[in-house]
């Protein structure tokens, strides 16, 4: 938005009101949007004419925005599922290590893993029923 200079001179203009650190909260709050921040640069429209117009430096970019766009990277995605991958697969492997220390009938039988911490927790709850007696 272009403000002409009368504009950006009157204090009661409400783009102006954020450009005050006062009304922001305090002599070391952010200023948001003033006119300081703005660099003027030569803009040529398509009759000719050339005008300066003020453009506003690049935001900067909250933890979140930056942590939101480096997880957009297909090298982050792989890196990512590579990792996740390699989790599950320990994850799993020692479900079938607890698996093979339990005993039931047929000793392959498959059980889910919901199971193997059931029966898990019915074999060490046996096993301390036998060592108290």
């Amino acid at each position: 938005m272009m403000l002409s200079p009368d504009q950006a001179a009157d204090s009661d203009h409400p783009s102006s009101a954020h450009s005050d650190p006062e009304s922001l909260g305090g002599a070391d709050a952010k200023v948001l949007g003033s006119v300081s921040d703005l660099e003027p640069v030569e803009e040529v429209d398509g009759k000719g004419s050339s005008r300066a117009a003020l453009y506003p430096h690049p935001p900067q970019l909250s933890r979140e925005e930056k942590r939101r766009r480096r997880r957009a990277t297909a090298k982050y995605r792989s890196a990512h599922a590579t990792r996740e991958r390699i989790r599950v697969e320990a994850f799993n492997l020692a479900f079938a290590e607890l698996r093979k220390l339990l005993p039931t009938l047929p000793p392959d039988k498959k059980l889910s893993k919901i199971e193997i911490l059931r029966l898990a927790i019915c074999y060490i709850s046996y096993l301390n029923h036998v060592l108290d007696v």
